[in-house]
């Protein structure tokens, strides 16, 4: 009698213990998770973020003057060079959509790559050729480059208020 009562709590033991590691490895990831982005600007999350692919639906609707507040993921393309103050997203291949930081409250790691969450409100803007050759500058392009913009051009902006860099 007495080996099945320490059979039977043996057992308890043994199946509280594993529940008690799976429960611990569960909490595990969920810190995994919320430890997978360094965060700049205002504290924002990733919930409810829309896809680049979303976002440019949004994009393709707007007309100069408008503006969406948003959330969405999207991959870098490039980062401002010389103090990380703006930085272009892939939206869907084809379409980049210019990122700056709300009051230039924040900026970017000059190595920022992979993906971001971005949140704060997107709008359409005509880009003067001297803004543009500006931003060719920032990113150290040459000088027969920087020369080689001669038209404004129609952009995707995004005015982000905080960013997750996913690491």
């Amino acid at each position: 009698m007495k080996k099945i009562v320490f059979l039977l709590a043996f057992g308890v033991v043994l199946f509280s213990c594993k529940n008690e590691t799976k429960t611990t490895e569960e909490n595990v990831e969920d810190v995994k998770k919320e430890l997978a982005y360094a965060s700049f600007g205002m504290e924002i999350n990733d919930t409810d973020a829309l896809s680049s692919e979303r976002m440019m639906e949004h994009y393709k609707g707007l007309k100069a003057g408008d503006t969406v507040p948003a959330k969405m993921k999207a991959k870098i393309v490039e980062v401002c060079s010389k103090k990380g103050c703006w930085m272009k997203l892939d939206m869907d291949g084809e379409n980049q959509v210019m990122v700056k930081f709300k009051d230039y409250g924040f900026f970017m790691p000059l190595n920022a790559e992979g993906n971001v969450v971005v949140n704060g409100k997107a709008f359409v803007t005509e880009t003067s050729v001297e803004e543009l050759r500006h931003y060719a500058e920032d990113a150290g392009k040459s000088k027969e480059e920087i020369a080689a913009i001669t038209e404004s051009k129609f952009e995707y902006r995004f005015e982000a208020d905080g960013v997750l860099l996913e690491q």
